[in-house]
């Protein structure tokens, strides 16, 4: 949620900032701005008649006291009454309205989002075997299960069998070591999650067709862990000398893949339920740049030690989430697709989350404030088993995996399976 008293003070630059993500009604903030007025104003209004009511019950209580005729100021004051009840019932209608506006603006872009996808980097080899080359798909043979994993569950789900159980638990496994090791708490979250983190986050209202809703128990199934991880100290003001506060969340994700029909059907590239380890930062507004550069550089870090060649991009700004200020991809080159595919993000949504679930922080001395959060994603397993497959494969069909895992429960190498 934007910073209310930012708008009235500078709603140009607001605009401005709003116009480059092309999506944004151009009189959004006039309209914003024209229910604080209302809610300012009633809520005014009824400050004085209330103040009003006030003198006035006192007026006429010396009269009865004194035995004098009250009658005309006792209906006075109920008429009063009426208008401070309209007034207030005023104030809280536009105040209502002026918070629903306020949740349907996106996060101020940073001034450095790219105006179009910028590729930033390439690091390894996008390289095209000299044999025929495969996909994971063939690649992993039985050991991806898509036929039985529909049966079960319908399109976009599968069963993962044999080496590759044992590819993912390492991938996991190591990725949460590593990750300790800058400093990231480990976490396993709740996936089932309350409406108010999906709005806390931004992911409500926005990605509504996304997200698979229970609703016999008005809860959601949450599509990443950084819904979690953002609540973890929603409603709280943590002290400026315990910043920053880093958490690497592990678990399964679920997401509908609404309007995606006929993409990426083959295989687990785009499926309904995945695993992933994400990065989430808690830091001083002053930080949150900085520590942004971190999370991608860590990012990379991970990548360059699986062996999988990758490129950075700057995220367009109008294809930026709700919350983020300005996200990097990674792009993973899958040599069975001849392509980049996106592999992790990592976003800035400096004070846009914790503004709308009030995670605060304070100094030893002053008022408490909003901090900054920011989340990337540390290992999607599904389409970063995909990639070490498609990068690793041999001619005989077999796949080296990365050596870093194989003390972590990997096999070596998988053999080919018909």
């Amino acid at each position: 949620m934007l910073d209310l008293r930012l708008i009235r003070s500078d709603p140009d630059a607001v605009k401005a900032a709003l116009a480059r993500r092309g999506d944004v009604d151009a009189g959004a903030v006039d309209a914003l701005l024209a229910l604080d007025a209302e809610r300012r104003e009633a809520t005014e209004a009824a400050e004085t008649l209330r103040a009003q009511q006030k003198q006035d019950a006192r007026a006429v209580a010396a009269a009865q006291k004194a035995g004098e005729d009250a009658s005309a100021a006792i209906a006075a004051a109920r008429e009063l009454a009426e208008q401070v009840k309209a007034r207030a019932a005023q104030a809280a209608e536009a105040d209502r309205a002026l918070q629903g506006a306020l949740a349907a603006l996106p996060n101020l872009p940073d001034p450095t989002a790219a105006p179009a996808d910028e590729v930033v980097r390439e690091v390894g080899e996008a390289w095209i075997p000299d044999f025929p080359a495969q996909d994971h798909l063939a690649l992993a043979g039985p050991r991806v299960d898509m036929e039985r994993g529909a049966r079960l569950s319908g399109s976009r789900f599968a069963y993962l069998r044999g080496d590759l159980v044992f590819l993912e638990l390492a991938l996991v496994q190591w990725t949460l070591r590593t990750l300790a090791g800058h400093g990231f708490e480990p976490v396993i979250p709740p996936v089932l999650v309350r409406e108010e983190a999906l709005y806390g986050t931004g992911f409500l209202p926005d990605t509504e067709q996304q997200i698979y809703h229970l609703p016999a128990d008005d809860l959601y199934l949450a599509g990443t862990s950084e819904v979690a991880l953002a609540s973890m100290h929603a409603g709280e003001v943590l002290a400026a000398e315990d910043l920053p506060l880093r958490y690497a969340g592990f678990s399964p994700c679920f997401r509908r893949e609404a309007g995606t029909a006929g993409r990426d059907t083959r295989g687990i590239f785009r499926v309904h339920q995945f695993d992933k380890v994400e990065m989430f930062s808690f830091v001083h507004p002053g930080e949150s740049q900085a520590e942004h550069e971190r999370l991608l550089a860590i990012e990379e870090e991970l990548l360059t030690a699986l062996g999988v060649p990758y490129r950075v991009v700057n995220i367009a700004v109008d294809d930026l989430g709700a919350s983020a200020a300005k996200k990097y991809d990674c792009e993973a080159w899958l040599p069975g697709q001849a392509q980049y595919r996106e592999l992790t993000s990592t976003s800035n949504t400096t004070d846009f989350q914790a503004r709308r679930l009030n995670v605060r922080f304070r100094e030893a001395k002053g008022k408490p404030a909003v901090l900054h959060t920011l989340n990337g994603t540390a290992v999607a397993v599904g389409r970063t088993m995909i990639a070490l497959m498609e990068n690793g494969q041999q001619a005989d069909g077999s796949v080296v995996l990365p050596e870093v895992l194989v003390p972590f429960g990997a096999p070596a190498r998988l053999e080919p399976l018909g």
